[in-house]
């Protein structure tokens, strides 16, 4: 398996020509880094104006292996080759490296440049990427491996370190301004004709990068321009992941780098915060394929149920106001936010009762929404990474009545949908004054709970909290709850029983549920093989926009937009209106007759799009001519061998993954005016289609083709 890292973007507050002096100091040794024993030259290019300088060494090596190990593979050093590729106009660095020892057992490929602060001609950044793999190593693979990207993370650690020790030796030898390149001045005189006459040593041909060294195993950085191309937010610095994310290993930073940049380039710049990111990252501890199944995932749900705009659009009826005995109050002693649960106090019976699981359920979730923004607002005030909140759980008043099935049932579904969603949010959870039949409470939910959730728990029993090791450890006296002996009166509502009055009927609980959940813009589809699902759109006025916002849950699927001046044959039972969308009862709907001809009856006005299962697509379509669209999702069959009649592994693995040949999509699709056309992206943000407000703010896209736009968005 191929390992990775990239790094953050690392700031010099330094004029790129002085990190170069300070950078060159570090040959042929460098004492601050024993294992570099030595280097030599093999080739160097000068230009006839000085602005370019190409340099390739052979660095000797000493990795700090076991002795038994270095025994077998029969060396004591091992030798990488260099190359630097420094240009003076445009004040970048390109340096690439590769291994020359064990090359055919171990590829071992790193670029770093250093190119110029995009906000300030007067910074220099430092970035860097590597890619380790070990195909064979006498049975020691793992052990090269550990070795390896121990030794690796070490060197970075003190990359930094090292040119800020140079920067200061060249301060105190009085270098502190090194002039920038300038072209030199062409003269005219015999002196100087005779001088550019003169023989020139020949120079030398570098060799491109090893061909091993492949651009998409070291991540991007391969010109300047890939550098301080986009906003700066495109790239992560240092310094503000130590100030918003807090303290990561190398490793994990790369984690965090490289899931970022895979969500920058399928979803197109608008991607979740950082510290949404991060989460997913812990919460799979820095494995980033886990992280980013389950970060997919979640990014569909809230998507899909509209949860970035809860805060906004859903008020908690008047008897949750009531009677959840649940609030905000203040914070803990790490600035982490706290939230107070009375749940001795509340009547969970009466509330499942009065209002149905989904709504509960709602509810909760917009505690978490709340939850998040009130972290980002810690964050600012405390000056440091807050991610996470504080729930103080007061048990006084727990009875058999707590554990009433259908009560504990919503109970576990909560537990279910917040653990797959706010991952890493919980920062500590103090559950204080547990009586008798919390063990039975505790043996029915605990299984719900990750392991690493519950080591968060802390249980106080009786009166504990108030001793050594309890409360006052994790809260300041001046904000501890009245109802628990403290002076601060804290406005959580104090429970009680819901009136019987306000319970509803099994039946009317049952729509209710079903109306909170199905109030999405979203319609879901099956797509079969030889049976695609088709919507029709009417146009009256050309140059209307279609736009089209869905994702691809399963399977592998083809996108086609076709027009025809024939109205396509409804299914029956389905009532269609000017710009509106089918919405079939039997999840799968045909409209484009078999006895039609493409060419004759309809025309393709797209050029067929091929999405893979988890991708999600958003895209529109600047009509030409008034009539009918369809817009058809059709099963993407694995296309046959070109070269042999035996299917490939990949096509065999795909076709087993898409079970009894069965695809589905979730689509939202909405016809606006061209006045109000300003993109694809900006046309479907002000539709509501479901963008994360999880992510910072992006630019909207400027382009718009005159014809059609697509824009490919995988979040999976």
């Amino acid at each position: 398996m191929v390992q990775k890292y990239q790094s953050p973007v690392r700031v010099y507050k330094h004029p790129f020509e002085l990190i170069m002096a300070a950078y060159e100091r570090r040959f042929p040794t460098c004492p601050l880094i024993p294992m570099f024993v030595a280097s030599d030259t093999m080739n160097e290019f000068k230009s006839d104006d000085g602005a370019v300088h190409v340099i390739e060494r052979r660095c000797k090596l000493d990795v700090d292996a076991p002795r038994l190990l270095k025994k077998i593979a029969g060396v004591d050093y091992v030798y990488f080759i260099q190359k630097n590729s420094l240009n003076r106009r445009e004040r970048t660095l390109h340096i690439e490296a590769y291994n020359e020892t064990f090359s055919n057992r171990v590829v071992i490929n790193e670029h770093c440049c250093y190119t110029v602060h995009p906000d300030n001609e007067d910074w220099t950044c430092f970035e860097q990427s590597a890619s380790l793999d070990i195909k064979s190593f006498f049975g020691f693979e793992s052990t090269v491996e550990k070795i390896a990207m121990k030794q690796y993370t070490s060197n970075i650690k003190k990359g930094k370190e090292i040119i800020e020790y140079y920067l200061k030796q060249l301060n105190e030898e009085g270098i502190m301004f090194i002039p920038r390149w300038t072209q030199p001045v062409k003269l005219t005189s015999e002196r100087s004709l005779s001088r550019v006459g003169r023989p020139l040593s020949s120079p030398v041909s570098i060799p491109d990068t090893k061909e091993g060294l492949i651009a998409k195993d070291i991540g991007s950085c391969n010109s300047a321009s890939d550098l301080t191309a986009g906003t700066p937010d495109d790239k992560l610095d240092a310094d503000y992941i130590k100030r918003y994310l807090g303290d990561l290993t190398p490793l994990q930073e790369s984690c965090l780098i490289r899931l970022r940049q895979w969500l920058q380039e399928t979803h197109k710049g608008k991607i979740p915060k950082d510290e949404h990111i991060l989460r997913f990252l812990r919460a799979r501890d820095f494995n980033i394929d886990k992280a980013r199944e389950i970060l997919c995932q979640s990014l569909t749900w809230r998507k899909q149920h509209q949860v970035d705009y809860i805060l906004d659009t859903w008020n908690p009826p008047q008897v949750l106001e009531d009677y959840y005995a649940g609030g905000w109050h203040h914070h803990d002693k790490d600035g982490r936010p706290l939230y107070v649960l009375r749940l001795g106090q509340m009547d969970t019976k009466g509330l499942v009762r009065a209002l149905g699981e989904e709504a509960l359920l709602r509810y909760v979730l917009s505690i978490n929404e709340e939850g998040l923004r009130r972290c980002e607002e810690n964050t600012k005030v405390f000056g440091r990474p807050i991610s996470s909140w504080t729930c103080l759980v007061d048990l006084e008043g727990l009875n058999m009545r707590h554990l009433w099935r259908p009560g504990v049932k919503a109970l576990l579904r909560i537990i279910e949908v917040v653990e797959a969603n706010y991952p890493e949010t919980l920062g500590r959870l103090l559950i204080l004054r547990a009586p008798r039949v919390f063990p039975v409470l505790w043996t029915l939910v605990s299984p719900f709970i990750d392991d690493n959730t519950r080591k968060k728990f802390l249980i106080y029993a009786g009166n504990d909290y108030q001793g050594p090791g309890g409360l006052l450890d994790y809260i300041d006296k001046e904000i501890i709850p009245d109802f628990l002996g403290g002076e601060c009166v804290c406005e959580v509502p104090e429970g009680g029983l819901v009136p019987k009055s306000l319970y509803r009927t099994a039946e009317e609980l049952e729509n209710e549920d079903l109306k909170l959940w199905t109030e999405t813009i979203y319609q879901s589809a099956s797509v079969f093989k030889g049976a695609p699902h088709e919507i029709f759109i009417q146009i009256v006025e050309a140059s209307s926009v279609i736009t089209w916002d869905f994702d691809v849950c399963k399977g592998d699927i083809v996108f086609n937009i076709y027009h025809s001046k024939r109205a396509p044959q409804p299914p029956k039972k389905d009532s269609l209106g000017a710009h509106s969308i089918t919405s079939p009862g039997g999840n799968n709907i045909q409209l484009i007759d078999k006895a039609w001809q493409l060419g004759r009856d309809y025309s393709m006005v797209e050029s067929p799009l091929i999405c893979k299962e988890g991708e999600s697509v958003q895209g529109s379509h600047v009509t030409r001519w008034p009539g009918f669209y369809i817009l058809q999702w059709k099963f993407h069959s694995m296309p046959a061998c070109a070269t042999t009649s035996l299917p490939r592994v990949d096509d065999v693995l795909a076709s087993l993954q898409v079970s009894s040949h069965k695809c589905k999509v979730m689509y939202y699709t909405e016809v606006i005016g061209s006045e109000d056309f300003r993109g694809s992206m900006s046309s479907l943000e002000s539709s509501h289609s479901g963008f994360s407000q999880l992510s910072a703010a992006t630019t909207s896209s400027s382009q718009s083709h005159s014809s059609s736009m697509i824009s490919r968005w995988r979040f999976c």
